[in-house]
């Protein structure tokens, strides 16, 4: 069995020519179509809520995720021991079943905790209703992505060679002089392409929150084609539109992995 091909990027992206005649036909359609662009104008309001979701999440669960990568490679081994419980256990349950787990389990979970606190307080409490879906599904999606986060960053972290480290120590660097000089900047060369990766998955996971019905560009097209019988039409515009932004993403994140490649040390 022949080696693949290796992907130096010098092979001519024949695949990416085909695709973009795809998309400027569909494009052509919108411009010339009364009914294509009629549906791009309901569902390009979903784009910046798309958008506004996964930004908001990812943001989170990087954040998230690099704590639990920290904790995960602690010397305590309760935060060892925490850290990969939560990991485990978040990484095991569907997107969409921890979505709905989060909107209808632990949000009103934690309405009636601060209800609790409120009434302790001689206050009036708030109700689940006012803790909004779009909220529930943002909680929902940066706690299932910190999880798969936080395992890009520990496997980032743990491939800074050690004798790095010992060098920072010999320096007199402290513990946070040498993550933040030494560590963390060597291990984001190896964290960066796998992390973009999981950015271009959650503009497609977050057309889950339809399910919440959050108006982002699935429920919008979901409710077009329920209004105009069109599902062809409305379909391939919701379909061109998340093709747009992930394979727009897919090139600049290929480009930058290849620009790592080059970059000496």
């Amino acid at each position: 069995m022949l080696p693949p091909p290796k992907d130096d990027g010098k092979e001519f992206p024949w695949w990416l020519v085909v695709a973009g005649g795809i998309a400027a036909f569909f494009l052509w359609r919108i411009a010339t179509d009364d009914l294509y662009s009629q549906v791009l104008s309901t569902l390009s309001r979903g784009i910046w809520l798309t958008i506004f979701v996964t930004v908001v999440a990812f943001s989170a669960a990087s954040v998230i995720g690099l704590l639990l990568a920290v904790a995960s490679l602690s010397r305590n081994t309760l935060l060892r021991q925490c850290a990969r419980f939560y990991v485990e256990i978040v990484r095991g349950l569907p997107i969409l079943v921890l979505l709905l787990y989060v909107a209808f389990v632990i949000a009103p979970a934690l309405v009636a905790a601060v209800n609790w606190g409120l009434e302790g307080l001689g206050m009036e409490p708030i109700r689940t209703r006012d803790f909004p879906l779009l909220w529930r599904a943002i909680m929902a999606l940066t706690i299932g992505y910190s999880a798969f986060i936080s395992e890009v960053f520990r496997a980032g972290l743990m491939s800074v060679d050690e004798g790095q480290v010992e060098a920072a120590k010999a320096l007199g660097l402290n513990g946070w002089q040498r993550f933040r000089l030494i560590v963390f900047p060597q291990a984001m060369r190896t964290i960066l392409p796998p992390l973009g990766n999981d950015f271009i998955a959650m503009i497609k996971d977050s057309s889950l929150v339809s399910v919440l019905g959050v108006m982002d560009i699935t429920q919008l097209g979901k409710v077009t084609a329920a209004g105009n019988f069109r599902y062809f039409e409305t379909y391939n515009v919701v379909a061109l539109l998340y093709l747009l932004m992930t394979v727009s993403l897919s090139l600049i994140l290929r480009r930058l992995e290849q620009r790592l490649r080059r970059r000496p040390g």
